[in-house]
């Protein structure tokens, strides 16, 4: 009966954080413009629509002008935003779907099993995560879904080493003896009476990987190594980096909104850390 309770704890204690709020209205702002941009350009956005360079505010129907090929700037900002959040979700939850065993197994067992684990992760990190992820979209040839892997496959080690340092402190409880001592399995304590006590910094941890799936999703289209047939705010960005004394708006308009969309996902990130700590939530810092 205390769960309910805790919940609306943490729900309150988020809502009372100033910067969360602010991150969530303008996540909800870019989540809604995902939802809406079939509905409101329900053409493609390469699709050629006015004179090229014109620039912002000149015509209600494209209020944010045309790139150096006549398409509306508006409408690739739009269908953008479902292929950033798309990546950004997608690539997250299988880094966690990788990172979360590994690092339940390797801070559960010890001994070998965590060295081996550790240094099996510990490989992956000596590659720089963007470094690497140019690699593997170039090997895997650029799409929506050789993105999502690249991505899920440089971010799960940070997520193994948190949940291998959070289930080190709890195995060793004395509700995981009690279960231990009962005959339950390992898989049982772990689903059980481990992982769901881990939640609260897996969480923390997720909304900001998040942020940075969004950003290496930007930084490989700016390269050229985005889905072709996705329009995407890195893909705007560097279609417009060679003509950004010319027409600044090209380039400036996506750049502001992965700007903003990254610090919206900061904010809830801060805003939840807050609320699901009870140290911090209790004023302990």
């Amino acid at each position: 009966m205390s769960a309910p309770p805790r919940r609306r704890g943490a729900l309150a204690a988020f809502l009372r954080h100033p910067g969360a709020v602010i991150g969530l209205v303008i996540l909800l702002a870019v989540v809604a413009a995902a939802i809406l941009a079939p509905i409101l350009y329900p053409t493609s956005p390469w699709r050629m629509v006015q004179r090229p360079f014109m620039p912002p505010f000149t015509l209600d129907r494209f209020p944010l002008g045309t790139d150096a090929l006549g398409r509306d700037i508006a409408a690739g900002l739009m269908h953008g935003a479902g292929v950033s959040l798309l990546v950004g979700l997608v690539s997250t939850l299988a880094a966690l779907v990788i990172g979360v065993p590994l690092g339940a197994l390797a801070g559960y067992f010890g001994g070998r099993v965590d060295d081996g684990l550790m240094r099996f992760t510990e490989l992956f990190q000596t590659v720089p995560s963007f470094a690497l992820a140019i690699v593997l979209v170039a090997i895997l040839q650029p799409s929506l879904s050789s993105l999502i892997l690249a991505i899920a496959l440089v971010s799960w080690p940070p997520v193994t080493r948190l949940v291998r340092g959070e289930v080190l402190s709890l195995r060793s409880r004395e509700y995981v003896q009690a279960a231990v001592v009962t005959g339950q399995t390992t898989f049982t304590i772990l689903r059980r009476e481990i992982l769901p006590n881990t939640l609260s910094p897996i969480v923390v941890l997720a909304s900001l990987m998040v942020a940075t799936a969004i950003l290496l999703e930007s930084s490989l289209s700016f390269l050229g190594l985005g889905d072709p047939n996705r329009m995407s705010w890195g893909f705007m960005v560097g279609a417009g980096r060679t003509a950004i004394r010319q027409a600044w708006w090209i380039s400036t308009f996506p750049g502001l909104v992965i700007l903003l969309t990254v610090l919206a996902l900061n904010l809830i990130g801060e805003g939840l850390n807050d609320a699901l700590n009870p140290r911090l939530s209790r004023g302990d810092r």
